[in-house]
């Protein structure tokens, strides 16, 4: 029996308001991004979860709960927190001008400096794209490909132990989270360019089977279009 895995990006957030760099930093939901959720979760309150999860950050836990509360059809207990569906770690650059970090993530690169992050994924990589992030950091503490890979192979099999006797759940995560699970798990992606970056309080959804294997079906659903 596979699990129907339905993976929400959180409400918009105040970085995300300003154009700053948010991964593992954390800032409030703004009033908009709970507008748009109350969308999100009005579309799903008809949905019924045998359980919810979410990020262990403060975006991701309020954006659960303003879901679970909405819900008529389910009855969820204790939202468990799972820090293995954190968004990416940026290091040094968390709460910088995105742009601006970019511009020094393609130097890193070996391209001539810009602020189009897909330019520059498409370019190179996603894989090297990673590692001149972690290039970049003065620090070097980003996260690169490896350990983010990592860390999804390690979210993935700590979900198949959590939902063994479950058919479907939903957990709250991260955008660049999200995307990077699905450039290598959506049969869309070739695991190499970028693809479109979700929406706040979208939906993708994925099946998680008995043995392990993880696949996204559905990615970056807007609440009107499911």
């Amino acid at each position: 029996m596979a699990t129907e895995i339905y993976l929400v990006r959180h409400g918009e957030t105040m970085f995300n308001q300003l154009n700053k760099v948010q991964g593992w930093s954390d800032s409030p939901l703004t009033i908009k991004g709970i507008d748009d959720l109350k969308k999100t979760a009005n579309a799903l309150s008809q949905v019924h979860f045998d359980n919810m999860y979410s990020s262990d950050l403060k975006r991701a836990i309020d954006t659960v709960h303003l879901i679970k509360d909405a819900n008529q059809v389910s009855k969820i207990g204790k939202i468990k927190k799972l820090p293995e569906f954190r968004e990416v770690f940026f290091g040094s650059f968390e709460g910088d001008d995105i742009d601006n970090t970019w511009q020094q993530v393609a130097l890193a690169a070996g391209l001539k400096a810009e602020k189009d992050i897909t330019s520059i994924i498409n370019q190179v990589g996603i894989a090297r794209f990673r590692q001149a992030t972690k290039k970049a950091d003065p620090r070097h503490l980003a996260e690169n490909s490896q350990e983010l890979d990592k860390r999804m192979e390690r979210a993935i099999s700590v979900l198949q132990e959590l939902t063994k006797n479950e058919q479907r759940v939903l957990i709250v995560s991260h955008g660049d989270f999200i995307k990077t699970l699905a450039i290598k798990y959506w049969q869309q992606s070739d695991g190499q360019h970028d693809i479109i970056f979700p929406n706040n309080g979208s939906i993708s959804r994925a099946l998680l089977a008995d043995n392990g294997k993880f696949e996204i079906i559905d990615y970056n659903i807007d609440a009107e279009n499911i």
